[in-house]
């Protein structure tokens, strides 16, 4: 039986992806910081094939809840970063920007790379038997976007953070596969109910494809096609003309 680990499980894309891979038979660490949605999500699988532990990414106790999640599952061969934060926030609103960065930044780079040492001072892992971490980003990573500052930031981070740890990987020579997912707009908590986007997916559909990707150990996983043709011609904007395109609101 294989074992997944989705750290932000309590909603959005982390729980529908937590709920197809049980379908799929796979034993399930779930995490975050709202127990009482933790423990929902245990009595709807109805089996022992799921574990929770409450963890806030933000403090430093996290890695303990990650290393006894480990601990009562086993040796696991996925990790999905699945927590994030983002607001639209014109009034650069500190607490949101700052709230935004030590979540998607902070919070990401301590587990991440927690399970990274963990994982190289494993001996459960090999050339055959490879750990597999995934972070949910955002194409809204591709550039800054006025809008919704610290959220494009952080993600442009996080896609580059993993570009430096393939790297870093590949020097240490670690048994370790990384993939960065890329959504477009998912109905999830972020979005803000009273606006309308384009192209929006369910969060059940946004699971399919990440699951899809991930068997494939596919390094970017950008969904769904549509987005991946914007991105493409989205970085072909010059930075002058993309400052001057105060109509995006989104």
């Amino acid at each position: 039986m294989k074992r997944a680990i989705i750290i932000g499980a309590t909603s959005g894309i982390g729980r529908a992806v937590a709920k197809a891979l049980l379908e799929q038979g796979w034993q399930v660490g779930i995490t975050g910081r709202r127990e009482h949605l933790l423990r929902e999500l245990e009595s709807e699988s109805g089996d022992d094939r799921v574990f929770s532990e409450r963890m806030d990414v933000t403090q430093e106790a996290a890695t303990e809840a990650l290393d006894r999640l480990i601990a009562r599952m086993g040796e696991i061969d996925l990790l999905i970063f699945a927590t994030g934060i983002g607001r639209q926030n014109r009034a650069l609103d500190e607490h949101i920007e700052l709230s935004t960065v030590q979540t998607n930044c902070e919070g990401m780079v301590r587990i991440v790379d927690h399970f990274i040492n963990h994982v190289k001072h494993s001996s459960a892992y090999s050339a055959k038997r490879k750990a597999h971490i995934a972070v949910i980003t955002s194409v809204a990573g591709t550039t800054g976007i006025g809008t919704a500052p610290a959220y494009s930031a952080t993600k442009k981070m996080q896609s580059t953070y993993l570009i430096a740890l393939s790297q870093l990987i590949r020097m240490e020579r670690l048994p370790i596969t990384l993939s960065d997912i890329r959504p477009g707009f998912v109905r999830t908590e972020i979005l803000n109910p009273e606006k309308h986007y384009p192209m929006v997916i369910s969060c059940e559909r946004a699971a399919q494809y990440i699951i899809k990707g991930l068997a494939r150990r596919k390094r970017i996983i950008t969904f769904d096609w549509r987005y991946r043709w914007i991105v493409f011609f989205w970085r072909m904007i010059p930075r002058w003309l993309w400052e001057r395109m105060t109509f995006v609101r989104n």
